[in-house]
């Protein structure tokens, strides 16, 4: 039998597969790395800018991931940094970005409403609160540690 732990990181590994398989895909349609689709849709949400500092809390990633990303994303011309230290320079979307920016974010949400197929609204209430339940809780263990067994 297949224990908790087995099923719950091979489900969330496919789940992550997917996602970054899917940005892939569509990117690749613009000429573009999946890896951008996260940090666009994000940057849309701020028009008056955000910072690298920023972008690492809101897309839950390190800093030289960040930086690596920003700098491609300046080379393509779809961010323009503001002048000002690099990590804490507003950084903002061009038109091309913005362009962009809203077909990742109108192909995320058919990809979401066609994972959640048959899903109803209770059960998608359900499932994200337990999802962020699951991330508090595994964040704190990885704070503090495993907590011992009884």
């Amino acid at each position: 039998m297949i224990s908790r732990y087995e099923q719950f990181t091979t489900l969330i590994s496919g789940i992550e597969r997917g996602i970054q398989k899917i940005e892939r895909d569509e990117m690749v349609k613009l000429g573009y790395k999946g890896a951008y689709a996260q940090y666009l849709a994000a940057m849309k949400r701020y028009p008056l800018g955000v910072t690298a500092a920023q972008l690492c809390e809101i897309c839950d990633k390190d800093k030289a991931a960040v930086s690596r990303v920003v700098g491609e994303l300046e080379a393509k011309g779809l961010v323009i940094r503001e002048s000002g230290a690099a990590y804490r320079a507003l950084l903002t979307l061009s038109e091309e970005g913005r362009r962009v920016a809203a077909f990742v974010c109108r192909k995320a949400q058919a990809a979401v409403d066609a994972a959640g197929f048959g899903l109803t609204e209770n059960d998608r209430l359900v499932y994200f609160a337990v999802l962020e339940r699951i991330a508090r809780n595994l964040e704190i263990i990885g704070r503090e540690g495993i907590p011992d067994e009884e």
